[in-house]
């Protein structure tokens, strides 16, 4: 398989879901210089231990202004597992995820941000669950975040649930297993953070199976989240206005109905 190492090291023992002989873990990164080699080097450790024959980390620099992409290139001197895709320019979380994503070569794609907020040892138990869908996604049973982050990630998720029908707990929890198959079967058009939702909804609108677990969450200790800015959030709020409106528009003419065909 191309781009992917064999992994020598496997240490734990857990039930691989039939068919699966490697993993893809993608993290987008943009100005992650304080966590970027912290969070490769936990990836590697975390892959390293699986009984898998074969693993990547596929690491996505988002034309970063700092040294995200340097550190990076200096891991893969020791690290030949570790893949690094440049943007020349900044595209936006979903187009970061949508390039390692779509540059993953393994039967199974984990993928994570790199701000260190997540635990990959507990990356084994959504790989098990795995085992009878298509797809696990992790939720944040506790945030240790402020109030307005909290009550901004309810409200988004109250919303998509509301447009789309989507039952899931967590949307934009940054902790998601994939089959490749699901993500070579949907179409992916979003390039802000409402990438996430779409995954979900296209999934859940092609009948693949999806499963939850919990996730632990911790406090960013360095770096500075995005994802609040204005530019970010209208353009998550245009990216969804087009996906509802052109589920809408299929819908209607899945049902043949004059009222909305016009």
């Amino acid at each position: 398989m191309a781009n992917i190492i064999t992994n020598t090291e496997k240490n734990i023992n857990i039930k691989i879901p039939r068919g699966i002989e490697s993993i893809s873990a993608v993290l987008p990164a943009h100005n992650e210089e304080e966590n970027i080699t912290e969070a490769a080097l936990q990836a590697i450790k975390a892959l390293q231990r699986l009984p898998l024959d074969e693993y990547e980390i596929i690491i996505i620099d988002d034309g970063s202004s700092d040294h995200t992409a340097e550190l990076v290139d200096n891991l893969r001197d020791d690290y030949k597992h570790i893949r690094l895709i440049r943007h020349p320019q900044n595209l936006g979380y979903g187009g970061s995820l949508k390039s390692g994503l779509q540059n993953a070569t393994g039967d199974m794609v984990f993928f994570t941000d790199a701000d260190l907020q997540f635990d990959l040892n507990e990356l084994p138990g959504f790989i098990e669950a795995l085992e009878d869908c298509d797809m696990v996604i992790g939720f944040r049973a506790k945030r240790p975040e402020h109030f307005i982050r909290r009550f901004n990630a309810f409200s988004w998720g109250w919303l998509i649930r509301f447009l789309f029908g989507l039952k899931v707990r967590d949307i934009d929890c940054a902790f998601k297993l994939f089959r490749r198959e699901l993500l070579q079967s949907i179409h992916m058009e979003s390039i802000g953070a409402f990438i996430n939702s779409e995954i979900l909804i296209r999934a859940r609108d092609n009948d693949f199976r999806i499963k939850e677990l919990p996730v632990t969450h911790f406090p960013r200790k360095a770096g500075k989240a995005s994802g609040a800015r204005p530019k970010t959030i209208i353009r998550a709020f245009k990216e969804l206005s087009k996906l509802y409106k052109q589920l809408k528009h299929n819908n209607c003419h899945r049902q043949q109905n004059p009222a909305c065909l016009s």
